[in-house]
């Protein structure tokens, strides 16, 4: 299972409770003061209501029922009435204003962490499951919802109405107060105890939901394969699986969670048996009035509800913190690739493109470039030619600086990448991939991707020179045609052709093709190398293409092997060089001439080694 750096569970209690209330107040909650405030009136309000109506029990057992005062049956039904009715408007109140900055906190922690993602290296995800990443946004930010709601509210209406319950308590008999309350001290160590448990809990929780999530992501993303290996069956009892886990988690959380529960009843019943009996004899002795004692009983009777939720709030408060600490660890891991403190925008004067004794390596293994030296000179096309993993496409990843160079650099027109804005490199730059990435939007939205100020003349002009323009208007909805998840109501060289327009569209002066024209038919591809050499025209332009046929006219061809450039020059040359690219050319032929007469799709997927092993 794929993780976040640092958000194993192990991990989660590793700040403590007081450092991770803290963050979120100065960081999300502090802002939104103003409103707490109102909130908190309101919350007095409820509270002295509910400490009235006890009070108001003694005078309706000892003026009405005991002394039968009509008079006093009037005032004290009309002062419980309104009593009611102002707690009734206030708790309404407050439940509307605190519910609205809850949701605003959780919104404000959703969209700062998608925005942290965002800025996120490439290889931080594809070192993390987008199971997690779905998690850490959705999952975890509800429960902090619940918690931040839960502790908000408890730790304002829950606290002032137990202090106003108490304060009764205490004014109509001190004693008898402390005689109630002895035990629930003792509760302290064990609901600490629970706590502690319950962040735990939820942290293994969470990370059970993430591994199923993306196994559910997996599953719907590839269910084309699922079907077709008749594998649905195994998938249903692997999703079984998790699906039991998480359950199995969810009990143990709620039987932790409920363990308050039994000690809280435990002494609220010892408190009452204590009350009814010390009270009890007061009232025989003389010593205090019916009345007087039954609105004791009854702060009492009130006070224990908003106890006992105080006493379950550390519990969801821990639930919560679990999520929130995955979440700040996230928050808390920096971007590697970002804008040097003097970082100043590209100006591309001609386009010249170099890389100067570049190094590289994926992970601490095998590295994936070895002082690999090339020059584009401005306004030219160089194609990149070689078996699979000798290291074209990490030349294309590190020129938008994807991924960082291990040593060496690269230049554009002599100036440092690493010393421009990210932004000005990438803008700079268009990139058309294999691996065509479109959005459930418009075919219109995912051509003007990236140029959001295109008019709709120069979306269909670059549609046409895709050689799109012509299915795309065959739809039924033409332009405004939703293409679906990841493109999936189209062909694959529909989409392809769609990705190839937004390039087209972004009219950089740099152009980076990795297999652009890989899913297209025969006579697409014609009309699409054509409409791309008239775009390379005065433009940078560096092509990985498995293809020979379509790079011949290259004006410098880099043959890579094992991440080095081992021959470069024109298509020519290297032909008559009789070296690796002349012996991947006859073996593309001699393929090509046994296949079909319109199949011009062989690979080059021959065993590197015997490759080699012929030469």
């Amino acid at each position: 299972m794929k993780v976040i750096a640092g958000t194993k569970f192990e991990n989660v209690l590793n700040q403590s409770t007081k450092a991770l209330v803290g963050r979120l107040l100065r960081e999300h909650v502090r802002q939104y003061a103003s409103r707490f405030l109102i909130a908190l009136s309101m919350m007095i309000v409820v509270a002295v209501s509910t400490a009235s109506l006890a009070k108001l029990m003694e005078p309706v057992l000892d003026e009405v029922f005991t002394q039968k005062n009509r008079d006093q049956l009037v005032l004290v039904a009309s002062l419980v009435l309104l009593t009611f009715i102002v707690k009734g408007l206030a708790n309404f109140g407050q439940q509307v204003v605190m519910e609205g900055v809850t949701q605003r906190i959780v919104a404000d922690v959703r969209k700062r962490l998608f925005a942290h993602l965002m800025h996120a290296d490439l290889a931080f995800f594809h070192s993390t499951s987008t199971g997690a990443l779905i998690s850490r946004v959705m999952n975890d930010v509800a429960l902090l919802h619940m918690a931040v709601g839960k502790t908000l509210t408890g730790f304002g209406k829950d606290m002032l109405t137990l202090m106003a319950l108490v304060g009764v308590m205490f004014y109509q008999d001190w004693q008898l107060a402390l005689a109630a309350f002895f035990a629930f001290p003792t509760a302290i160590l064990p609901i600490a105890r629970i706590g502690k448990r319950m962040r735990k809990v939820s942290g293994n929780t969470q990370s059970e939901i993430s591994r199923l999530t993306t196994h559910l992501d997996e599953v719907f993303q590839g269910i084309r394969h699922v079907k077709a290996y008749t594998t649905e069956d195994y998938e249903i009892q692997r999703s079984g699986r998790l699906t039991d886990t998480v359950a199995t988690l969810g009990v143990k959380a709620a039987r932790t969670r409920g363990l308050s529960h039994p000690i809280m009843e435990t002494l609220g019943g010892l408190a009452i048996v204590v009350v009814i009996g010390y009270g009890g004899w007061q009232v025989i002795e003389g010593v205090r009035t019916t009345g007087s004692f039954f609105s004791f009983v009854v702060a009492l009777m009130l006070a224990y509800e908003p106890l006992k939720r105080l006493v379950s709030l550390n519990a969801n408060l821990q639930e919560g913190l679990a999520a929130a600490q995955r979440i700040f660890n996230t928050l808390d891991n920096p971007a590697s690739i970002v804008d040097r403190p003097d970082a100043r925008p590209l100006a591309v004067t001609e386009g010249e493109v170099a890389l100067e004794n570049v190094d590289f390596s994926y992970d601490e293994g095998i590295p994936a470039l070895r002082s690999v030296n090339l020059t584009v000179p401005a306004g030219q096309t160089a194609a990149l030619v070689g078996l699979s993993g000798a290291g074209k496409s990490t030349v294309l990843n590190l020129i938008p600086r994807f991924f960082e160079t291990t040593g060496g650099r690269i230049t554009i027109d002599g100036t440092d990448i690493r010393d421009v804005t990210l932004h000005s490199l990438r803008q700079n730059i268009a990139l058309v991939s294999q691996e065509v990435t479109l959005f459930d939007d418009t075919i219109r939205a995912n051509i003007a991707y990236g140029t959001p100020d295109a008019t709709e003349e120069e979306i269909v002009a670059a549609a046409r020179n895709a050689a799109a323009d012509d299915f795309i208007r065959e739809l039924a909805d033409g332009y405004d045609t939703i293409v679906g998840e990841r493109g999936v109501k189209l062909s694959g060289g529909q989409r392809q052709r769609v990705a190839i327009a937004r390039a087209m569209l972004k009219n950089a002066p740099i152009l980076l093709l990795d297999e652009a024209t890989s899913a297209l038919d025969t006579q697409s591809e014609r009309l699409v190398q054509a409409a791309l050499k008239k775009l390379m025209v005065g433009r940078t332009s560096i092509v990985i293409a498995h293809r020979l046929s379509t790079i011949v006219d290259a004006d410098i061809i880099f043959v890579m092997d094992e991440g080095r450039i081992v021959e470069q020059g024109p298509h020519e040359a290297l032909i008559a060089k009789g070296g690796l690219y002349s012996r991947l050319h006859g073996l593309q032929f001699s393929a090509e001439a046994a296949a079909a007469p319109d199949d011009d799709t062989v690979p080059l997927t021959k065993d590197a080694a015997t490759l080699r092993a012929s030469g």
